[in-house]
């Protein structure tokens, strides 16, 4: 069963209704149409990074185009938290809202269809249809014969979904189920892989895992890990969940009940990340709701009416195990890990040379006034060693990768900053990888990935059609 399976998300900017009708999904611009979701189910069991394995599970997958004969045009997305495999299309002529990547998929597109094979999977652990905690756990039936379609999960005698007992899971385990989808689909080498946000952080771990099974690397509004602000982020968010008393340890759906107050919050505090104080400011300034004080705890503010809305459609469709088990993969994504850094000796005499030149210019200060530059001297030494291992770190991660990339970042992106997306790119031409990287002027936030910007679009678009830099030629950064 899947507690939540009405495929919708509410990480989608266009989101106008569209009319009831198959014609005008048909004759919308760019449009995949009506698209079917498919099952795979892998029978084999999978161990996962945790040490814990999973003895099936299943992946939902939507495909847009047609595969070509030698399979070389495929292009793989990888969904953003609360994304899903719909990325593309209608599920129906009733359905009132395209796939959260519309606008980026389709005929003519910047990932256009009629030239290749698109493939969106939904990861374990989701809500969706894939395994994860509101599906059967399989310890829990008895009999092969029985229906997991058929179950009611609030009845102790039946078999019960995972809830809390789903194993915590990380983005190296997706990109391991990703490739074994690749290798029921019958692709070898993927034309690209495209992810915004987690999605990024996904295509950059398929680059680093799976070198010789991609030939294009798109990393967009991504990270090469979390910093210590957004992990506080997660952390307020999944405080929000698992203090609810409705949360029942996990076990709501067998207990019937729901965390619903504790999603709401999660996604509001989320979703101020995903925005900026100028897009508020624009959208709603403090515009009051009935134009006046109201002296109370209601909504009396446009922006607090704008984010319960926001939280009350995300807890009507989404999951909350399914968020804590999501958050946890953000805070555990690290593609140095495997990695080890040794970081340059110039580096050390660099930093020595700093602290020379600060101690001699506070010799004839006073005490106070040396003991401040000194404490300065120690965070500038410990930010310079930071940033040199972290380099050096990532520079052992790309080192074998075959692929060329395209990271793209957004000018008002505060959760996942412009400067996250450099010192990917600073990494990869340390190492003579072939890197294009283009910061996109947009006023949405970290959202912008969302949203239909024409030189974000044409940016993809001319990525994925441009010949590819073989490892014969000269491997050069590029940045505009």
């Amino acid at each position: 069963m899947n507690a939540r399976s009405d495929n919708t998300s509410d990480q989608h900017p266009n989101s106008q209704p569209h009319s009831n009708s198959s014609a005008n999904i048909e004759s919308a611009v760019g449009s995949v149409g009506v698209v079917t979701p498919q099952n795979f189910h892998f029978a084999e069991p999978l161990t996962l990074e945790c040490n814990r394995t999973l003895p099936s599970f299943d992946l939902m997958v939507e495909t847009y185009g047609t595969l070509n004969r030698d399979k070389s045009n495929a292009i793989l997305i990888c969904h953003a938290l609360s994304g899903n495999h719909h990325a593309a299309g209608f599920h129906s002529a009733d359905d009132k809202k395209a796939g959260w990547w519309d606008n980026m998929i389709g005929p003519n597109k910047a990932i256009d269809t009629n030239q290749f094979y698109v493939v969106c999977v939904n990861n374990i652990g989701s809500c969706f249809g894939s395994t994860g905690p509101t599906t059967i756990n399989p310890d829990s039936v008895d009999s092969d014969s029985v229906s997991s379609d058929s179950l009611d999960a609030n009845s102790s005698d039946e078999p019960q979904v995972y809830g809390p007992d789903f194993p915590l899971i990380t983005i190296k385990d997706w990109v391991k189920t990703q490739a074994m989808l690749s290798d029921r689909l019958g692709i070898d080498v993927w034309h690209a892989i495209v992810g915004g946000s987690m999605g990024g952080m996904q295509a950059l771990q398929w680059s680093v895992d799976y070198p010789e099974r991609l030939k294009r690397c798109v990393v967009i509004a991504s990270t090469p890990k979390l910093s210590a602000q957004n992990i506080a982020f997660n952390e307020v968010a999944r405080q929000s969940i698992l203090s609810d008393p409705d949360f029942k340890d996990g076990r709501y759906i067998q207990e019937g009940t729901y965390p619903r107050r504790g999603l709401i919050l999660a996604r509001m505090v989320g979703h101020i990340t995903y925005l900026t104080d100028d897009a508020m400011k624009a959208k709603f300034g403090r515009d009051l709701k009935s134009g006046k004080f109201m002296y109370g705890y209601d909504v009396e503010f446009q922006v607090e009416s704008y984010l319960r809305y926001q939280g009350e459609r995300f807890s009507e469709n989404f999951d909350a195990n399914t968020y804590l088990l999501m958050t946890k993969a953000l805070d555990y994504f690290d593609p140095t890990r495997d990695y080890p850094s040794t970081v340059a000796k110039d580096t050390t005499e660099s930093a020595v040379q700093i602290e020379d030149s600060i101690a001699a210019s506070v010799e004839s200060s006073k005490a106070n006034a040396q003991s401040e530059l000194e404490d300065a001297v120690t965070t500038i030494e410990d930010i310079e060693s930071d940033r040199q291992q972290e380099l050096s770190a990532l520079k052992a991660a790309f080192a074998h990768t075959q692929c060329q990339y395209l990271v793209v970042s957004f000018t008002t992106d505060w959760r996942f900053a412009p400067e996250r997306s450099q010192e990917i790119v600073d990494a990869l031409m340390a190492t003579g990888k072939p890197v294009s990287y283009i910061n996109i002027d947009a006023p949405h936030g970290h959202d912008s990935f969302l949203f239909d910007i024409p030189r974000y679009m044409g940016a993809v678009k001319g990525f994925l059609t441009a010949p590819f830099i073989t490892p014969s030629r000269p491997a050069t950064g590029e940045r505009s």
